[in-house]
Formats: C-alpha cells, structure tokens, sequence
C-alpha cells in the first residue's frame, strides 16, 4: 500500500496504516458470511478511525458491496491478493522474493492448485481498479515486499538473509 501511495503521490501512512489493518479480524473471525472484516469495521467504528480506513477496509470485501469510491480503496483491493500471492511465491523459490519477475508471477498464477485460496479473479482486476497493467502492479508489490525480505524471511534457501 506504502508503494502504491508513493508511485500516486499519495500519504504513504494513512495507506500503509489502511494496509494493516484491513485483516485485523481474519484470523478470529474467517467466516465471510458473518465475520471478516465486519469484526474490524466495528472495532474502527467504536475508535473513531478515519472515514476513509474504514471504506476501504468495507471496499476491499466485495461481498459487502461497498464500491471503492477512493483510490486508496482501489488500491487496497488491487494490492491485498497479489500481495499475499508474491508472498507464496517467494516463499517457495530458492532465491526467495529477489529476482522475481512478473513473468515468474503469473506462471504460478496459472496453476491453480498452487495457493488455491488467492482469488485470481482479484488478481485479475487489480490492474484495471488502479488503471496500470498486471506487470507494473506486479514489480511495484515484488519490489515493495523485496523492500521488507529481511522482516518477511523472503530471502529463500539460496540466499543467506542479509
């Protein structure tokens, strides 16, 4: 998200703070139909969190039917799937996130048994949400998480961290 307001010359913290918290429920409360993020909505509600964290964490669950009416909405939509689908991608190449290519992304993206819980449907679409093509998205979110490997243990088996 930090990456996406940069490239926009957007505030890089209202975006990446927006990037953090966006799942902050998930991992209690996975369940779609009843849960995720309606648990995070409520908690941003009783904190008064900034209007605009709380639309785009509504925005980015589609089934809620919130419109991302923002960009930074448009970007948390276009950034969460990807994000976590580079992740299992680094995750499984001996060079980790260095080196990745766009091309290397969505040959992966491709099999669908390999992290068969990313949407690739999400994937898809993220590009035309920001008005970019799938390649730059995907070196923008490389480029960002490569930033992050130490912190992310992205540097694989074939790279001693660093």
């Amino acid at each position: 998200m930090r990456a996406v307001a940069r490239q926009r010359g957007e505030d890089e913290e209202l975006w990446g703070v927006t990037g953090l918290l966006h799942d902050m429920d998930y991992e209690r409360f996975p369940d779609l139909e009843t849960g995720h993020p309606r648990h995070a909505l409520a908690e941003l509600d009783a904190r008064d969190a900034d209007p605009a964290i709380v639309h785009a964490v509504a925005a980015h669950a589609p089934y809620l039917g919130v419109e991302p009416a923002s960009d930074m909405a448009r970007a948390l939509l276009a950034v969460d799937e990807l994000s976590g689908f580079v992740l299992a991608v680094a995750y499984v190449r001996p060079e980790g996130i260095h080196g990745m290519t766009p091309k290397s992304v969505k040959k992966k993206l491709k099999t669908p048994a390999f992290a068969a819980a990313v949407s690739r449907e999400d994937v898809a679409r993220g590009p035309a949400l920001l008005g970019t093509e799938l390649d730059d998205l995907i070196r923008t979110v490389v480029g960002a998480l490569e930033g992050a490997a130490d912190e992310l243990e992205l540097h694989g088996s074939a790279a001693p961290a660093g």
